[in-house]
């Protein structure tokens, strides 16, 4: 048995202090299950926060980035690659869009999101006094960019002045977002369904109120799907069960399954009329060894059925997460969308909740502050379900 305490210590001396990280020291990975280095095991139902949607271990999935990594590594943007092409074909096709960029982060793609409908609104009228509307209680990223828009003081507060022309609304009020619109509003973000901000969906009035308006003033739609993208919902992107699509889309986090890599994608308006040659780049972005690993997920999760599988999951996790809700007095309400869920905790600390579910071997995250998250990788079946719930009642 390895003593966990010297690592712990090692971290703290070394790396900056960002985090207040729980005290578990993980080592390897097993289908849905973490083991740390004293041998113990933990069920995951935080998947490295919505990104290990195909587990650990998946022998496919590293088979492909080992072939990968005796092949070719970097290149850098300057050139073309086979895993690149390959990638982008796939996100093309599920997204329903038609131009991507690859980013190394979420963050780095809503970046480029950013960058893409400020130059697009600059390249019709030449001005530089444009303005983006976000959500309150939404979540972009820690980079200026995103934290710009990102609606949330305790986040921002620190780290002022940060990039103008940002204007906040409601999230599922029309008529906020709507009184926020001027003849400078070049594009509106929001996440399809709100992540850190404590699981909440977009409703489908809201989603299709802001497309019509979008389209009457020729205001670009940013839907951020890092969290809720990539199948966790049950579609490719959560965007496609309203039957909204936006004009620009980015991804992250279960992409590339581990690997980091991200996206923004956008529609063919859009890519002929923003971003040309010089305005935007990247070392990393596009990278052979992040990119057959983006090619190999797209493959994975047709060929194990990964979309339907999580809708079936999805109807017995809600069902569970339900009787929960009726059992505990602390627990008021779930909510979510797939395998994103939810559950509101009124009177008990959730970090409580979630040192005793680590615990008991079973790993669960907050969001919005008062929320226990459950984003299991999306391979889980019934009986972990039904494990995460013993252990989760144990913890209660």
């Amino acid at each position: 048995m390895t003593d966990s305490r010297p690592y712990m210590e090692l971290t703290e001396h070394n790396v900056l202090h960002t985090y207040n990280r729980f005290p578990v020291v993980f080592e390897k990975g097993r289908g849905v299950y973490l083991v740390d280095v004293q041998g113990k095991e933990y069920l995951d139902f935080g998947a490295g926060i919505a990104v290990a949607a195909l587990g650990y271990g998946n022998q496919a999935y590293e088979e492909a980035l080992q072939e990968q990594i005796r092949k070719l590594i970097h290149t850098s943007n300057l050139f073309y690659n086979i895993p690149m092409a390959e990638a982008a074909a796939k996100l093309v096709e599920k997204s329903g869009l038609d131009k991507v960029f690859f980013t190394n982060s979420g963050t780095e793609a809503v970046e480029g999101a950013l960058k893409a409908a400020r130059r697009y609104a600059y390249g019709k009228d030449g001005r530089t006094d444009h303005e983006i509307i976000a959500m309150r209680h939404s979540f972009h990223g820690r980079s200026f960019g995103s934290l710009s828009v990102t609606g949330n003081a305790q986040y921002q507060e620190p780290f002022k002045p940060l990039v103008g022309g940002v204007r906040f609304a409601d999230f599922n009020d029309l008529d906020s977002v709507n009184a926020q619109i001027s003849d400078r509003t070049c594009a509106i973000i929001l996440e399809t369904v709100q992540g850190e901000g404590g699981i909440y969906p977009a409703e489908r009035g809201f989603l299709e109120g802001i497309r019509e308006l979008c389209d009457k003033r020729d205001i670009l739609l940013i839907l951020d799907e890092i969290q809720c993208g990539m199948g966790r919902t049950g579609s490719y992107f959560a965007y496609q069960q309203y039957g909204v699509w936006p004009d620009i889309m980015t991804c992250a986090k279960a992409l590339g399954c581990g690997i980091p890599v991200g996206a923004f994608v956008l529609n063919e308006k859009v890519a002929k009329s923003s971003l040309v040659p010089g305005d935007h780049g990247t070392t990393y972005g596009g990278n052979p060894l992040a990119c057959a690993a983006v090619s190999k997920v797209f493959d994975l999760y047709e060929e194990l059925g990964i979309l339907n599988h999580v809708q079936q999951m999805a109807s017995y996790l809600e069902q569970k997460l339900d009787l929960l809700v009726e059992k505990y007095d602390f627990l008021s309400e779930r909510r979510g969308m797939g395998l994103m869920q939810g559950l509101v905790v009124k009177e008990r600390p959730v970090g409580e909740l979630i040192g005793r579910a680590l615990e008991n071997g079973l790993v669960v995250m907050s969001a919005g502050g008062n929320v226990l998250r459950f984003v299991p990788p999306l391979i889980i079946e019934k009986e972990d379900i039904d494990e995460m719930i013993r252990r989760l009642e144990r913890s209660f």
